[in-house]
């Protein structure tokens, strides 16, 4: 069971996009049709769900400021996988899915983590537990390990992993 806050906790201790090497997130996200777009530090986000500095996600454009955190950039960038093909059209914003589906995108986000240049799965794990996400085991880490079947099996369905867990570089059909 995931949970995530209401609002953002202020100013909390997590890697932002600045601190990754500077093609890492492009180079990750553009195989899966997702465009960056740099936003200029203090303005606002476009399409950002959370406001402040959480990434903003409208069509195939991932808008980050330089203290985006990593892990709202990844967050969302696997909405964008995760979601069909009728819900990308029209994104913006919100990505309108439902429990299964969200479980899904932070399983994904886990998976993706690994495979960022200059990140990794247990940074983000650690920042979001201090961003505020709640689980039922106590820590993101322990609900990857103990109690995230769910969410791989919904990816599995869906041909966005394989049987070891990668990530295949398709969006969800449909």
């Amino acid at each position: 069971m995931i949970s995530e806050p209401t609002t953002t906790a202020v100013d909390p201790d997590v890697t932002p996009i600045s601190a990754l090497p500077s093609a890492a997130l492009q180079n990750l996200l553009q195989p899966y049709g997702l465009q960056i777009a740099d936003v200029a530090d203090g303005a606002e986000i476009p399409g950002s769900y959370w406001g402040e500095r959480e990434a903003g996600l409208i069509g195939n454009i991932l808008y980050l400021r330089a203290d985006t955190p990593v892990h709202s950039a990844l967050h969302e960038a696997c909405h964008f996988i995760c979601m069909d093909e009728a819900r990308r059209t029209a994104l913006h914003t919100d990505a309108k899915g439902d429990d299964i589906e969200e479980v899904g995108v932070c399983y994904l986000q886990a998976l993706l983590a690994m495979r960022l240049d200059g990140f990794s799965q247990a940074q983000l794990f650690t920042d979001m537990d201090a961003w505020g996400y709640t689980f039922l085991l106590g820590s993101a880490q322990a609900w990857f390990e103990r109690d995230a079947e769910d969410g791989r099996a919904w990816l599995l369905r869906h041909g966005l992993i394989d049987n070891n867990d990668a990530p295949q570089v398709v969006t969800r059909p449909g």
